[in-house]
């Protein structure tokens, strides 16, 4: 089989624009989401300039990229976190939706609009885009914060709530009992696969990861979370829910395994790619005409969209006993519509329900509410004010119980060297945290008590987890020079200042590391050779300022002077 040689040269404009646009919002201070829709326009169909041969044979890997994100969502969640805002997430979800719907209906009702029209537009602009909101969480550093959790619960409510109006839409008009009849029967499905999977997940799973995590080898370990993810979004979609419900459900379930951070970091640069891909992909459907040519309508789907939404949601969640600064952060952020939109504005044009115009301005409007709720998300938050929004900020579950660590050591690597620093570290009194890829070592830490973090120091994600940032000292004890190099290159981002010392095997892997930044390096055969030589020359009465004047020297020439303190 001959590869398409335009599928490679439609892929190639595909990443140009992506970098194209990225690299100009970020010079423009704004969410790279922004960049990237706006550089698909630029090589969509309906513009001048480059453009591709078939804007839809990337929808593939636009799924692929709400499943990744999706999956490294729920890895930094955790059931307990999402059962706290459940109430409101159903609330929110549920009776959103039905709100919003009724406020289509009563627009249209003043505008002229049909019946059955004012409650399509209802429904589809009652549902905000999981991507989106996910993304823009993630740039602010917000995922985990108290409006955060109650977003994504919202949001995955409505991916839910998707698969009942996906059945309704094409019987607006003629509710049957045959009709309610698939709506329970897709429901029922969707119970007998995700309790066995849940039960397989908590008690499999984990099993699974650690025996793959104990040969230390980071292909196969990338592979078998990426086959947990896809198959998860796989078994949810054969069931008739969402990918991205599936994908989240199986991050969830390894968010409580000792490896989610690790998972999380490998994942990292192949989910953003993909992501990258997405809002380009959601971009070349665009056409800016329709902007032109439907001005009422496009406004009016606006105004339910930005206005109604914001209202509706922030009520809710403030009748539900938040503040209202948590009230209006979540009301800020699921005003736009994306994904699910579109494919129930779908739906709803092939049943007849809707012309073209509504369909291309929900496509418009989709743009739009990105770049209104991007610049909200952005700006809102300084108009709360800072002291303010503080206190909704991120309640995180590392370090463990809640506990602050300040001017700790940091120790990347727990073998015969790191255990021994350790127990040196412990005898002092002195706090310290332990990021290691040995999960047997980590189980022994965490049965110990000791602060720890399985998997590969050279992970930023990780780094920031262990407070490197805050940290008095780190200690890089890991056997491979390739990723200590990795690990301090990434320390040095976080903390320019902080103290650093590093084991190095030979020169030539010393000079890589002071050439990094590493305080000090130390080469246990230059040390072990340093520590002969004095006792030799202490045995025949050779002075010790001479002897260590002599040692000196030797490691200066052995390339590991002693930074002076």
């Amino acid at each position: 089989m001959q590869p398409n040689p335009v599928f490679f040269v439609d892929l190639a404009i595909v990443f140009l624009a992506a970098v194209a646009g990225g690299t100009l919002a970020r010079m423009a201070g704004q969410p790279l989401i922004l960049g990237y829709v706006l550089g698909g326009i630029a090589i969509g169909p309906f513009t001048p300039g480059p453009t591709i041969s078939e804007p839809h044979a990337f929808e593939l890997f636009a799924d692929i990229g709400v499943i990744l994100l999706m999956f490294s969502i729920g890895l930094e969640f955790s059931v307990k976190e999402l059962a706290r805002v459940r109430w409101v997430a159903l609330a929110g979800g549920l009776l959103g939706i039905l709100l919003s719907i009724g406020l289509a209906v009563a627009m249209g009702g003043l505008i002229g609009w049909p019946i059955t029209q004012s409650i399509v537009i209802g429904a589809v602009t009652s549902i905000a885009s999981t991507m989106v909101l996910v993304r823009l969480l993630v740039d602010r550093g917000e995922l985990r914060s108290v409006h955060g959790r109650i977003m994504i619960g919202i949001v995955l409510v409505e991916d839910v709530a998707v698969v009942a109006m996906t059945v309704l839409m094409p019987a607006l008009g003629e509710f049957d009992s045959g009709r309610l009849l698939l709506i329970g029967q897709a429901l029922a499905k969707a119970v007998l696969i995700l309790v066995p999977l849940g039960y397989l997940g908590a008690k499999v799973i984990p099993h699974i990861l650690t025996h793959v995590a104990r040969t230390q080898n980071q292909e196969l370990f990338l592979l078998v979370t990426l086959a947990i993810s896809l198959g998860t979004a796989a078994v949810t979609q054969a069931v008739g829910l969402s990918l991205a419900l599936g994908a989240f459900l199986a991050g969830l379930i390894i968010s409580a395994s000792d490896y989610a951070h690790e998972t999380l970091a490998r994942l990292l640069s192949l989910r953003d790619a993909f992501v990258a891909l997405f809002f380009v992909t959601i971009g070349i459907l665009i056409d800016p005409r329709i902007i032109v040519e439907n001005l009422a309508l496009l406004a009016a789907m606006i105004g339910l969209i930005v206005a109604g939404k914001f209202l509706i949601r922030a009520g809710i969640v403030r009748l539900s006993g938040y503040s209202w600064v948590t009230a209006i952060l979540v009301g800020i952020g699921l005003t736009q519509i994306g994904e699910f939109s579109f494919v129930l504005i779908q739906t709803a044009r092939s049943a007849g329900h809707i012309g073209s115009e509504v369909y291309n301005a929900t496509l418009a409007a989709s743009l739009i509410t990105i770049l209104i709720n991007a610049a909200l998300v952005r700006y809102v938050p300084s108009w709360i004010g800072r002291r303010r929004l503080i206190r909704a900020q991120l309640e995180t579950t590392w370090p463990p119980e809640g506990e602050s660590l300040h001017q700790h050591v940091v120790v990347c690597g727990f073998g015969r060297v790191g255990s021994s620093l350790g127990k040196a570290l412990e005898a002092f009194n002195l706090p310290y945290v332990v990021i290691d890829r040995n999960p047997d070592t980590i189980r022994r830490l965490q049965g110990r008590g000791t602060p720890c973090l399985y998997g590969d120091a050279s992970h930023r994600e990780l780094l920031v987890k262990a407070g490197t940032a805050d940290a008095s000292l780190i200690i890089v004890a890991l056997p491979e020079i390739d990723s200590a190099v990795l690990a301090v290159g990434r320390m040095r981002d976080l903390s320019p200042k902080v103290p650093i010392l590093a084991r190095a095997h030979g020169s030539v892997e010393a000079e890589r590391l002071s050439a990094l930044g590493v305080t000090e390096v130390i080469q246990p055969d230059v040390e072990t050779s340093a520590t002969l030589i004095r006792h030799s020359l202490s045995w025949f009465g050779i002075p010790k300022d001479r002897i260590l004047d002599y040692v000196e020297q030797y490691r200066q020439s052995m390339g590991t002077k002693r930074q002076p303190r």
